[in-house]
């Protein structure tokens, strides 16, 4: 009687292998390694990657300063020129102000004897008829053109603006004074193309002690007049 071997009788348990699969598929498979991660990156390598991007960002923060740094200076001279050229046109303006007063006095300054002359002709009633128009017709033009006439008896002497001919002194003035216009003067705005001729007249040397005395005198004599009103009682009453 021949024993049996557990597992190689007919009953014996076979594996599961599917239909059409070959031995082959049934034995097992050994594990195979995962290819989804690379070979880690030596440390090295890591570094460097790191210290060029550094030096990247360094250069550009230096080019970014470089361009700004540019900008400012062409941002200043820009404004510079942009005040030079205000301050130029308010020069050239300036003096085609100046330039056309100036030639505004050298003709008008021509025209001065002939404005003398029909003063006096006014002065002595002798500016009549188509003369006086003529006249008139003038002195409007003078007048637009920007001639002012200045100069009056009375008014305070100004050595900048009067011109004096004739000196006298003169118990009722105060200060030195026009009392005689000999000739009118002009001027064109601020520019003075003529001084008034004038005859002044200043205060008499003495006159000021003599006002001073007796204002001495009248302050003294109501400080009497008060300290003996104080040593009375005041004054009577009536």
């Amino acid at each position: 009687m021949t024993e049996e071997t557990p597992g190689l009788g007919e009953n014996a348990e076979k594996p599961d292998v599917p239909s059409g699969a070959t031995p082959d598929d049934a034995a097992p498979k050994a594990a195979e390694p995962s290819t989804e991660e690379g070979p880690a990156a030596p440390a090295g390598d890591t570094d460097s990657k790191t210290s060029a991007q550094d030096a990247g960002v360094t250069g550009l923060t230096a080019q970014l300063d470089q361009v700004r740094t540019a900008l400012n200076e062409r941002t200043a001279d820009l404004q510079r020129l942009q005040a030079e050229y205000q301050n130029y046109r308010r020069r050239v303006e300036r003096d085609k102000v100046t330039v056309k007063e100036i030639a505004s006095a050298n003709l008008l300054s021509e025209l001065l004897p002939t404005l003398d002359d029909i003063g006096r002709a006014r002065e002595h009633g002798e500016l009549v008829g188509g003369f006086k128009s003529v006249a008139e017709a003038l002195e409007t033009v003078v007048a637009k053109m920007g001639l002012q006439q200045f100069g009056k008896e009375g008014e305070p002497f100004d050595p900048t603006i009067h011109e004096a001919l004739m000196h006298s002194y003169a118990p009722d003035v105060t200060e030195t004074t026009c009392v005689a216009i000999l000739q009118p003067g002009y001027r064109i705005g601020e520019r003075t193309i003529r001084p008034a001729r004038v005859a002044v007249a200043e205060p008499q040397p003495g006159a000021q002690t003599v006002k001073g005395d007796e204002s001495s005198a009248a302050a003294d004599s109501s400080s009497a007049d008060e300290a003996k009103d104080k040593e009375t009682g005041g004054p009577d009453e009536g």
